[in-house]
């Protein structure tokens, strides 16, 4: 059968861009199917109000809700609407994905993390499983992605430090803001190493891309530079460049279509004016986030495939994990530390990772910790003064409020800690497709069970209180630490987990689905554990292997000059914001 394309990408973050990226350079003929618009450095201005109160990047919860069901009492459950709520699970709903929007904290998983249940055993209540290939499978796309996307900072020697290919990293580390010498000397005293956190940020120009400008405003905002290493800054460009890539924007795939005997053979699409598309290709690969891409399989039935498209298993949408962890804050005064802590844009770039086994007999036996991440509260002044209108006491106004304000703005400033550490897998996390609810294309939204297991939040109040420590000693003032048990949605994987086993796992150690042998799934829903760091270095890593993986059931050859076509590829999509009925401004 004649098809459109070799590969057919859906979704164009952090798991697809490689995959577009590898074979479009291969020859191979590449379609990557965005939902959202395509966005360009222009558009990435700082604006508090549009990236991060309205979320215009994002989907419009009106048109596109999801329904989460959860409990604020262990017996005690409730499912509401997002449109209702306000908690959304979209990430960045345009070219690149949430890869535009993340703030770029890169650290590899341990060895230990491959063998999680072998190296520390079962924990009642918990799906804790070995992974189906080691960090030695791993580590070469690691070191790929510091190449390719581009990943600064300086290695350091500690007793955690995960083996490496490469002495150094790619690139040289971000400028250190003057705190990170203080952040160290606390560490000092209290026995612990603090290493130079290892971000996708350029710190000098790589081709067309800039280095960093250190506006401060990295997390939940776009790049204007290019200098974070998003998949459209620092893959998909050129991957269109190539000739052989078409990224076609506002394409949102209803379905993938299969045959009677289990392959897939197109998928389906509204595009820009609510028009249904199809294309075909050899091999599909799903990459739309864990949530959303268990959605588009669960909803792709078809003769071979009743529950779903490679669901025989049941296992599509089980196993939804996020990060756990805790979080620190003190605030340290220009009274205290002058002209150093006044210095604004550069990184404080720093990370404790000394716990990631928590060797403590007070804690209990020998077991899983995680990493704590430094860094100063985002300059997004909204937002930080909102924090401030309420106290354990309830509403702030009138002077005890200005109070507050003058002194958050104009006395000091505020260094954050983020401790992560493995949400464990549990059968009460997971995605099924709503049973009433419809988006404005007529099609069942996610729904999204969360609960988490109480192990979390214990390793997450240590790692915080940790972090705390080290604040305190470097002599910050209002010093808090806590844990809580709600997930932070922009760090999402499991639905689609990996192994060796049909009956437990939907995809094979290669993430290919067990069923349909021309399906690929390259975001992180893949991963059994998410480890105690971000997951987004690891997606990266394992969508690089998985475009290996593509390219030899391809035959591992390029296409020659005669059998490859040119096609033209969509032009970047100029965004203007429209009012949503809801008042919000949505793109």
């Amino acid at each position: 059968m004649t098809t459109d394309y070799d590969v057919c990408v859906i979704g164009s973050g952090a798991g697809g861009g490689p995959v577009a990226y590898e074979l479009a350079k291969a020859g191979y003929a590449v379609v990557v199917l965005e939902k959202g618009p395509w966005y360009t450095e222009k558009d990435f201005y700082k604006d508090e109000i549009a990236c991060c109160r309205r979320n215009a990047y994002a989907s419009n919860t009106l048109d596109e809700p999801q329904v989460v069901e959860s409990h604020e009492e262990r017996d005690a459950w409730w499912a509401r609407s997002t449109y209702q709520s306000g908690w959304t699970f979209w990430n960045g709903n345009c070219v690149g994905g949430s890869s535009n929007f993340m703030s770029g904290y890169f650290h590899r998983l341990k060895p230990m993390d491959f063998r999680l249940l072998s190296e520390f055993g079962p924990i009642e209540g918990a799906n804790i499983v070995d992974w189906p290939i080691s960090y030695e499978d791993m580590e070469p796309y690691y070191d790929k992605v510091e190449r390719v996307v581009g990943v600064s900072g300086r290695v350091h020697k500690h007793r955690y430090a995960e083996p490496r290919s490469s002495e150094q990293f790619a690139y040289p580390a971000t400028v250190d803001h003057p705190m990170g010498r203080h952040i160290e000397a606390a560490c000092d005293a209290l026995g612990m190493d603090a290493i130079t956190a290892p971000r996708a940020i350029l710190s000098r120009p790589k081709g067309r891309r800039r280095g960093c400008n250190y506006s401060g405003y990295c997390g939940s905002y776009g790049c204007a530079t290019s200098a974070k290493g998003s998949s459209r800054a620092a893959l998909l460009n050129d991957a269109v460049e190539t000739g052989n890539c078409d990224v076609r924007p506002h394409a949102m795939v209803s379905r993938l279509i299969s045959d009677a005997k289990g392959k897939v053979i197109a998928a389906e699409y509204f595009d820009a004016d609510g028009k249904v598309q199809r294309v075909t290709a050899k091999i599909f690969n799903v990459a739309c986030q864990a949530v959303e891409s268990a959605r588009l399989l669960l909803r792709s039935t078809g003769p071979r495939y009743p529950q779903g498209l490679a669901n025989d298993s049941g296992q599509v949408g089980r196993n939804l994990i996020f990060a756990a962890g805790g979080a620190a804050s003190g605030r340290v005064t220009y009274e205290k530390f002058g002209q150093e802590l006044a210095s604004f844009g550069p990184f404080i770039n720093r990370a404790v990772q000394d716990y990631y086994v928590i060797d403590d007999k007070d804690f209990g036996p020998r077991q899983k910790g995680g990493t704590i991440d430094f860094d100063f509260q985002p300059p997004s002044a909204i937002a930080r003064a909102s924090y401030l209108v309420t106290d354990s006491n309830g509403l702030v106004w009138g002077e005890r409020l200005k109070q507050r304000l003058e002194q958050h703005f104009l006395r000091g400033q505020y260094i954050k800690v983020e401790a992560f550490c493995d949400w464990l897998p549990i059968d009460d996390c997971h995605i099924r497709l709503s049973s009433h609810q419809k988006d404005k294309w007529g099609l069942p939204v996610s729904h999204v069970k969360v609960d988490y297991h109480a192990h979390n939040l214990r390793t997450g109040w240590y790692l915080a209180d940790k972090g705390g420590s080290v604040l305190r000693e470097m002599g910050a003032e209002d010093v808090t630490a806590f844990a809580v048990g709600s997930p932070p949605t922009n760090l999402q994987a499991g639905t689609c987990r990996f192994g060796d086993d049909a009956e437990s796992s939907v995809l094979d150690a290669d993430c290919r689905s067990h069923e349909a042998e021309n399906l690929f799934v390259s975001d992180g829903s893949f991963m059994p554990n998410g480890g105690s760091v971000q997951h987004t270095w690891t997606i990266y890593a394992n969508a690089f292997r998985v475009a290996d993986n593509i390219r030899a059931q391809l035959g591992g050859g390029v296409r020659t000059s005669s059998q490859a076509q040119t096609r033209r590829f969509s032009q970047p999509m100029q965004w203007r914001p429209i009012k949503a009925a809801n008042g919000d401004t949505q793109s």
